[in-house]
């Protein structure tokens, strides 16, 4: 005979009991919970969703001013994809793309507070390859190095 108050569900019966959920099971069942972080003024210093402890998904970071400082994305707690970092006015500081936390595609940086092109280039599997430019801060081709894969 079932109490009145206990639980009847399959759900309701996993959480009554002791025994853990399988791991294949917790895994999937592991909750993503939106993570906040701020300043001692107050203001937003980070933002976006945790697995566990690891940070999963899209995850913007901010200046003590409460401007964007950088996005992008990670999976299970490593970057992944497209990240951009700004300037404190907002300009484009820095993008370039990680798979599973190593550098590759093309990246470009700018001047800081500029729009200006500092230098653009490859990477593929954490180092720098194929043709890297370089600017000054008149926009004019300054130095072209060019860097190989290390077997």
């Amino acid at each position: 005979m079932t109490k009145p108050n206990s639980p009847t569900t399959a759900a309701g019966s996993w959480a009554a009991s002791k025994r853990k959920l399988p791991k294949k099971i917790a895994k999937r069942a592991t909750p993503t919970a939106v993570q906040k972080e701020f300043y001692s003024n107050g203001t937003l210093k980070s933002v976006g969703r945790k697995s566990g402890r690891q940070r999963h998904g899209p995850w913007k970071f901010y200046h003590r001013d409460g401007k964007l400082w950088s996005s992008g994305r990670y999976e299970n707690g490593v970057t992944h994809g497209l990240f951009k970092w700004y300037a404190a006015n907002g300009t484009l500081r820095q993008s370039g793309r990680f798979d599973h936390g190593e550098q590759t595609g093309l990246w470009k940086r700018y001047y800081g507070g500029t729009t200006q092109l500092y230098d653009v280039g490859n990477w593929a599997a954490g180092k720098r390859v194929g043709v890297w430019k370089t600017y000054d801060r008149k926009g004019t081709l300054k130095r072209t190095q060019t860097f190989g894969r290390k077997a």
